[in-house]
């Protein structure tokens, strides 16, 4: 059974930047998918960031060239970095995985990749942890 727990969330004003961490139990061998989504109060989760078995990453299209999904080599933490934030990234963030299917993604005309993940697709979540970007 996978189990993630979230954390690095805190306050920051525009500009500045911030690093999630999540902390992976359970995998076995074969392919994945982690990601984070977020959810801004009163509103659904939002796909964030996706990264895959060969390290193939997709952003949402609010957070490319901003966010930087990675993760480490045994597998068992996933980062995002965070740059540049402004007030909307405000939203409690949650880290997620699943086993099996391949990251849902679509590439772009300038060759990356936009996540086009739904919460539906995992089973597994974190408590989240939150990020308030002030003005």
């Amino acid at each position: 059974q996978l189990l993630v727990a979230e954390s690095g969330g805190g306050s920051v004003q525009s500009g500045g930047s911030l690093t999630l961490s999540c902390r992976i139990s359970g995998f076995t061998r074969g392919t994945f998918c982690m990601a984070w989504f977020r959810q801004h109060p009163g509103k659904e989760h939002e796909a964030v960031a996706s990264i895959d078995t060969y390290d193939g990453t997709s952003y949402a299209d609010s957070v490319k060239g901003r966010f930087t999904i990675s993760q480490d080599a045994a597998k068992v933490r996933l980062y995002l970095q965070m740059n540049s934030l402004t007030p909307e990234d405000t939203a409690m963030y949650y880290c997620t995985a699943n086993m099996g299917p391949s990251c849902r993604r679509t590439r772009t005309g300038d060759g990356s990749y936009t996540f086009l993940g739904k919460p539906t697709d995992f089973d597994t979540w974190g408590q989240g942890t939150q990020v308030t970007v002030s003005s």
